[in-house]
């Protein structure tokens, strides 16, 4: 008998600002919505500040050079506001 492993990357993927919402999404298929009122600094960005971002932290944060924001993964999972 054989055992499934989920693969579990919690790494991200893309980034997405739409409408209300700041959307990761991570290598293994999750994604992750949270209100952008929690992220003052990414609220009151421009969008195209917003669209400027890279990873960080091996894969596992978010920055955003333009607005010196940054985002754990394990920040967005426990549902801290920024």
């Amino acid at each position: 008998m054989s055992i499934s492993a989920i693969n579990r990357d919690a790494r991200v993927d893309n980034v997405r600002i739409t409408g209300d919402n700041l959307e990761v999404m991570l290598r293994d298929g999750r994604r992750i919505s949270a209100p952008l009122t929690w992220f003052p600094r990414l609220m009151s960005a421009t969008e195209a500040d917003r669209a400027v971002w890279e990873l960080c932290a091996g894969g596992y944060g978010i920055h955003w050079p333009r607005i010196d924001e940054d985002l754990s993964v394990d920040g967005l999972l426990t549902g801290a506001p920024g």
